[in-house]
């Protein structure tokens, strides 16, 4: 399971890095929004990967990053997890906190897969700012990347 999840953070650090990129392309033409949501892809994986390997959190989820910023974190974010993956049984059991003041417990295997998932959804969401700004949306699909 863990060479599956080292792919699928490949994977994520991949796609990622090409969003970024055409981000950073065309800053004129890409919607607040957009820059927003790619932030906040990158402040909750750094988020999540603080509740397994506690760091000092610099970001709030929501928070929106400079985008010459993006890919800098992006690359810290992946080798984090890819860090994770190598110290931690995947079934070892975390407690955190979350934002509410909530206690949780969730294994390192389901916080690594909430980061996955994550950051696919909001990079729907990034695709379609793309089109509504006028740009081709990148194909990050898995099985795109697998090709």
């Amino acid at each position: 399971m863990k060479p599956f999840f080292k792919e699928l953070f490949e994977y994520n650090h991949t796609v990622n890095q090409k969003v970024i990129s055409a981000i950073i392309e065309h800053p004129t033409k890409v919607s607040e929004k957009c820059i927003q949501l790619q932030s906040h892809i990158l402040n909750v994986h750094k988020i999540w990967n603080a509740k397994i390997i506690p760091v000092e959190n610099l970001y709030a989820s929501w928070q929106i990053l400079p985008i010459q910023n993006l890919a800098e974190l992006d690359n810290e974010n992946f080798h984090s997890s890819i860090r994770i993956l190598e110290q931690f049984e995947l079934n070892l059991s975390i407690k955190y906190v979350n934002r509410k003041g909530k206690e949780l417990n969730n294994s390192v295997r389901d916080i690594l897969f909430q980061i996955i998932n994550h950051s696919t959804y909001h990079r729907a969401q990034v695709a379609t700012e793309f089109r509504l700004s006028g740009l081709e949306p990148l194909m990050t699909d898995y099985i795109f990347y697998k090709w």
